[in-house]
């Protein structure tokens, strides 16, 4: 019985370990595309007006470190940045959302029973689900590539991660991983004139 109760441990330690390093390694991001949208056409960009994000009228500090990690990611991919009559406008939003997890962990034990007849105590093993719930806030930043012409959305980029207190240099490097892990989904570059 103590070894199963060992393993039992083992395994919980070995899952939380193993979703700890999936959340170490950065945001979940997930991506759609237009699938009528000719990308090989797009040369020049801007930023959509009114951002998403400053809809309230102002920038903050953080729509001003997304719009740079933007222009940089536009430009490695040979986009050229232009004021008027663009082929594609980047918007951007960041929502944050709290959220509930309910997961089941199945535990053994050992019951004991007196037993009169015997004069003795009797273990029997009892297996039992130890249900835990977790709530955490999570935060989506979302970025969206716009066919100017058309005013169409032709692709878009979710980083998913959960929200904690951090300090404004931490907030800054997590806007970067985060701009920088959806640019790694954007397979396309500009058009060669």
């Amino acid at each position: 019985m103590r070894a199963l109760k060992r393993a039992s441990q083992w395994l919980f330690v070995l899952l939380a370990t193993t979703m700890l390093a999936a959340c170490a390694t950065g945001p979940q991001v997930r991506t759609d595309y237009d699938p009528s949208a000719d990308f090989g056409q797009y040369r020049t960009w801007s930023f959509y007006s009114p951002i998403a994000m400053e809809e309230s009228g102002y920038s903050t500090w953080i729509s001003d470190r997304i719009k740079d990690n933007v222009r940089k990611e536009m430009e490695a991919r040979g986009y050229r940045y232009v004021e008027a009559s663009p082929d594609l406008q980047v918007n951007f939003q960041g929502v944050v959302q709290d959220r509930t997890e309910v997961f089941s962990m199945p535990r053994s034990g050992v019951q004991y029973f007196y037993n009169y007849r015997r004069n003795a105590y009797v273990g029997v093993p009892v297996w039992y689900d130890d249900t835990h719930v977790s709530r955490y806030r999570e935060g989506t930043l979302t970025v969206d590539l716009v066919d100017a012409r058309r005013n169409r959305m032709v692709w878009t980029g979710d980083a998913i991660a959960r929200v904690v207190k951090k300090t404004p240099e931490q907030k800054m490097a997590e806007v970067d991983q985060a701009i920088n892990a959806i640019f790694l989904q954007y397979p396309h570059r500009a058009a060669t004139p």
